[in-house]
């Protein structure tokens, strides 16, 4: 057997790179007042994402009754234009403001 072949194969691998998100439904933003601002620390201390490194996206799955500012990693674009036609609005959050 050719030594080539007898070493273990070892490579670079995307799974450590990645970004993982926690989905979160519009339908359970209904349980913040109106005309507050939801971002991903709020979100965790209520319950809805579980994971301390994940990322948060948003999506339109539900219905949205109140106008919120909502502050998350990604959204799909139909969960954005919800938050918009009842006149909220959404922001990527960025890390740096934060830290």
């Amino acid at each position: 057997m050719p030594l080539i072949r007898r070493i273990p194969k070892r490579g670079f691998n995307n799974k450590r790179h990645r970004n993982v998100y926690q989905p979160v439904n519009l339908g359970a933003l209904n349980a913040f007042e109106n005309r507050e601002s939801v971002d991903q620390f709020l979100l965790r201390k209520v319950g809805l994402v579980k994971g301390k490194k994940d990322r948060v996206k948003i999506l339109a799955k539900g219905e949205l009754t109140k106008k919120l500012k909502v502050v998350a990693h990604a959204f799909s674009a139909s969960a954005k234009t919800k938050i918009e036609s009842l006149g909220g609005t959404w922001e990527i959050y960025s890390a740096v403001e934060k830290a």
